[in-house]
């Protein structure tokens, strides 16, 4: 056996922004949860139980996010869920009469009924609809270290003007962390990788011990770090950074040159949502006859080309096989050749959107299983960790400030303050300071008044979500993004002037916090 020189940590991002309409059928962005489910979710959790049977040592690290959790312990959106698979259940179902006489394309409809009754049956009958309890039994068994993020995902580079609504977007996020994993989150990812070395007090302040950032936040750190990202630091505030390594990222993230682009993969952008005949699949597109992403493609990339032939599971397993042993070849070779320079192993951190795994990239959790299973058997030269693990091991850390940065275009604050969107910020700020204003003027509601004072906090959360923000830049549901700014900051303004007359509508309140129901423990006092 060689000896391991070095470390490779996976860190998966998995959030989505908190999405629910009790008044409605009709958003079409309530699927994007039930689609990271079954796409990535429930395929992420059947590869660790997978390894866990087969007896394989892995370790992984995920953030699942506030919203996240809350929209995953839905009964609401868990019934939308069941009912959104009993559709398309019913829809592959007519896929394998329609395509009775095409031998390749029946066996791929068959293939999606059987896969989309497989996740029924895991939802209801395995899970018990709680795939947080899911996901936290692998943390509670030792293989999954779950961390945490900011209450909404706000964009803490330009939050900051008012510390007050960082420290708020940091206790919100731990605390809904602990409610629902019942311990302290170690690590948070900073939402959109965004740090400022003002959060560092308030990330102490509720125990986190270190923070995942991009690349640059540690490589232009000062005093300029010895080992680059290849090693933590520790800001003069004690929050320890771990930075993203560039050549791993780039192997699965590009869409140049990175895995996903494999030619035999499934192609996510054919869908029958958009091939079928019109009257054919009406009942199953958007509400307004919008033609829409179903799930059921049965197109390979292919290549460069209008013409894309037929996806074949067993080409796409066999491309997915070969890439996880190009990737371990990789950290084998970056790892010999760090060893030799380091007088503490390398770890080199993988941190990933958790939705390239299955969603983006079809194959993607059955790669990782693959390459678990390699690290593990292989004769290789380092093992997988979580970074609490390597914390543990080797606490002793080069201190330098890490640098003001994010991910995203160009890495710096781009696309969540630019043309497209900066209208907004001038609103979450005024926002923020009222809310700050209405804590220090009600210090000790009670009844109705602090009802509304929560409901308050929890709007203004929402309106600060940085998805908003991203998707307005993106120019993809530009009308929701605007749409949710819109009714959120509307909402804590109409009972920001309630609150201050006496005048609470408890009507509109109740009408409120059903729909925007995050948070149940929230405290406004945290604004104080």
């Amino acid at each position: 056996m060689k000896s391991k020189k070095g470390y490779v940590s996976f860190v998966l991002h998995a959030h989505l922004p908190f999405i629910h309409h009790p008044e409605s059928d009709d958003y079409l962005e309530e699927s994007w949860l039930y689609e990271a489910i079954s796409e990535t979710y429930i395929p992420l959790l059947t590869n660790f139980q997978k390894l866990v049977d087969e007896g394989v040592n892995f370790r992984i690290t995920m953030s699942m996010t506030p919203p996240l959790l809350s929209m995953l312990d839905n009964k609401l959106l868990q019934r939308k869920y069941i009912k959104y698979l009993k559709k398309l259940i019913e829809l592959s179902g007519k896929e394998i009469k329609r395509t009775a006489g095409d031998e390749r394309l029946n066996q791929l409809s068959k293939y999606y009924y059987d896969r989309y009754s497989n996740d029924l049956h895991l939802f209801k009958d395995v899970y018990n609809c709680n795939l947080i309890e899911a996901f936290k039994h692998f943390q509670d068994i030792g293989v999954l270290e779950i961390i945490t993020c900011g209450a909404t995902h706000g964009y803490f580079p330009i939050l900051y003007v008012n510390e007050k609504t960082v420290k708020a977007q940091i206790a919100v996020g731990v605390q809904t962390y602990e409610r629902y994993f019942g311990r302290k989150p170690r690590g948070i990812w900073l939402p959109e990788c965004g740090y400022v070395p003002e959060a560092d007090k308030y990330l102490k302040e509720f125990g986190i011990d270190y923070i995942i950032t991009e690349s640059h936040g540690i490589l232009y750190a000062d005093p300029t770090p010895v080992y680059g990202t290849f090693a933590p630091i520790v800001s003069p505030g004690g929050v320890i950074a771990f930075g993203r390594d560039m050549e791993s990222s780039r192997q699965v993230w590009s869409s140049i040159n990175g895995y996903p682009g494999d030619f035999n993969y499934r192609e996510f952008y054919r869908d029958i949502g958009y091939d079928a005949d019109y009257d054919y699949i009406k009942p199953y597109i958007a509400h307004n006859g919008v033609r829409v992403h179903t799930g059921i493609k049965y197109h390979r990339i292919t290549g460069k080309t209008e013409f894309k032939d037929y996806y074949n599971i067993q080409w796409a397993k066999d491309s997915a096989e070969k890439q996880a042993g190009h990737f371990l070849d990789c950290r084998t070779a970056q790892i010999e050749n760090l060893s030799q320079y380091m007088d503490t192993p390398p770890i080199i951190l993988c941190p990933y959107d958790a939705e390239l795994y299955g969603h983006w990239w079809y194959e993607g959790p059955y790669w990782l299983y693959i390459l678990f299973k390699k690290i593990y058997y292989d004769d290789c030269n380092f093992e997988l960790i979580t970074p609490s693990e390597f914390i543990d091991k080797y606490p002793n850390m080069q201190v330098s400030s890490p640098c003001r940065s994010s991910w995203g275009a160009n890495g710096y604050s781009e696309v969540w303050l630019n043309p497209s969107n900066d209208y907004v910020h001038r609103h979450l700020h005024v926002a923020g300071d009222r809310m700050c204003e209405l804590a220090y003027l009600f210090p000790d509601a009670k009844g109705l008044k602090k009802k509304a004072l929560n409901q308050c906090a929890r709007e203004l959360l929402l309106a600060q979500s940085s998805d908003w923000l991203f998707i307005i830049t993106n120019g993809t549901m530009v009308d929701y993004a605007k749409k949710r700014i819109k009714d959120h900051i509307g909402r804590f303004t109409k009972l920001y002037y309630q609150i201050k007359n006496d005048e609470i509508d408890e009507e509109f309140l109740k009408d409120i916090s059903k729909k925007d129901c995050v948070f149940p423990d929230i405290d406004y006092r945290i604004y104080a």
